[in-house]
């Protein structure tokens, strides 16, 4: 008769693909519930705004709303983006996603500033003034119709 107290555990066995496969899973699970600072408010998977490929343009913003020479701070898809009037009637606009760590960039007196670390950013061409933000933030394509931002080309 058994031993009541003893336990049988049948084997399990394991081919090596399967335990990496396993452990593959387990990790790109535990990624997908990454983010960046909470305070930053953009998920790390999706940092960058684009519009819809293919889609019909977006209302951005009014280019009333924007002065000329400074900027405004907008949401394309969602996602936090700033848009410029360099000279009259022109715009340009870019990802509010600060190259560094991903925390959301602001209009400033005269340039874009990351509130996290004092990046500080060109508002024209979206180049970095100061650091640590080791590349300029990213173009996003707009252009004006009838007095309005849209997103696209």
């Amino acid at each position: 008769m058994p031993n009541p107290r003893t336990t049988v555990t049948p084997a399990i066995d394991l081919s090596r693909r399967a335990v990496i496969l396993i452990g593959s899973a387990g990790t790109a699970a535990a990624l997908a519930g990454c983010s960046t600072d909470a305070s930053a408010g953009v998920d790390a998977g999706s940092q960058t705004p684009t519009p819809a490929g293919g889609s019909a343009p977006q209302e951005v913003a009014k280019l009333a709303d924007i002065p000329v020479g400074g900027s405004i701070s907008a949401t394309l898809d969602g996602k936090p983006i700033l848009v410029s009037q360099p000279k009259e009637g022109s715009v340009i606009a870019f990802s509010a996603i600060c190259t560094h760590q991903g925390c959301v960039v602001k209009p400033g007196n005269g340039e874009f500033d990351c509130p996290c670390h004092q990046s500080r950013f060109n508002t024209a061409t979206g180049e970095v003034l100061d650091g640590p933000a080791p590349s300029p933030l990213e173009k996003i394509p707009v252009h004006v119709t009838s007095g309005v931002v849209l997103s696209g080309s």
